[in-house]
């Protein structure tokens, strides 16, 4: 099995067990060529995690989900301290957290890391935004946190697949879309409310995707990714 030529799968290494983590990233990163570790793992590990992760696929590109969000100040040396010492594919903050915490921490990151801002959690339908305040219907909501993220120089956005087309038509093509809640056919939502499979996602013009479960849950993890890579390849060609 090799990499992807430009990683489409970043799978995520949700576990708080680094062994298991050490594993999949061994047998996982030579296929997908991308990982991503999120703050159940790093905080359980702490950089010595990331490294483990690192040293078990050093051919893959990682990206670091911490999802900052603070003071600009504090933003901004939190992504200084990881670029200089992971330079990871990706990193990401909070949408929330407004222009100048962004900019800070696009001003942070090293040449080699791309920034992308969080817009609304893909465990949130429009009733739960509604109850933590935002007004505005859930796809509007997404897409001007979007245009605010562009404005504020990012590289893109992690959102649902439900709203890569508006914001592709927003903000345009050079702006990459980090997606999870992917599932492919056949496979349970889980805690995701709004989910896509690989094909549809990859159609409606998203850069990168983010599956977890239906591969690390795999009882072969490695077959599990080729399996969805080959098909994201026969719809392609088709």
């Amino acid at each position: 099995m090799s990499a992807a030529s430009s990683p489409m799968i970043f799978c995520a290494l949700d576990t708080p067990d680094l062994a298991q983590a050490k594993a999949w990233a061994e047998t996982i990163g030579p296929v997908t060529g991308a990982l991503k570790v999120g703050m159940e793992f790093v905080n359980a590990y702490g950089p010595h995690g990331i490294e483990t992760v690192q040293n078990a696929a050093p051919d893959a590109e990682l990206f670091i989900d911490l999802k900052y969000h603070d003071i600009p100040n504090t933003v901004a040396g939190a992504v200084r301290a990881v670029c200089q010492r992971f330079a990871p594919a990706y990193l990401n903050v909070h949408a929330a957290g407004g222009i100048e915490m962004m900019q800070a921490a696009k001003d942070a990151c090293t040449p080699q890391t791309k920034l992308l801002a969080v817009t609304i959690l893909t465990s949130l339908n429009q009733e739960a935004i509604r109850t933590v305040g935002y007004e505005h219907p859930l796809t509007e909501q997404v897409t001007r946190m979007a245009k605010l993220t562009q404005d504020s120089g990012l590289d893109g956005v992690v959102c649902s697949a439900l709203e890569i087309e508006p914001i592709r038509a927003l903000c345009g093509n050079d702006f990459d879309l980090m997606v999870p809640g992917i599932r492919p056919a056949g496979s349970q939502s889980q805690d995701q409310k709004r989910v896509m499979t690989p094909e549809e996602a990859l159609g409606k013009g998203a850069t990168h995707l983010v599956i977890g479960r239906p591969i690390t849950g795999a009882a072969d993890p490695a077959q599990a990714a080729q399996d969805i890579l080959e098909s994201i390849r026969k719809d392609a060609a088709a």
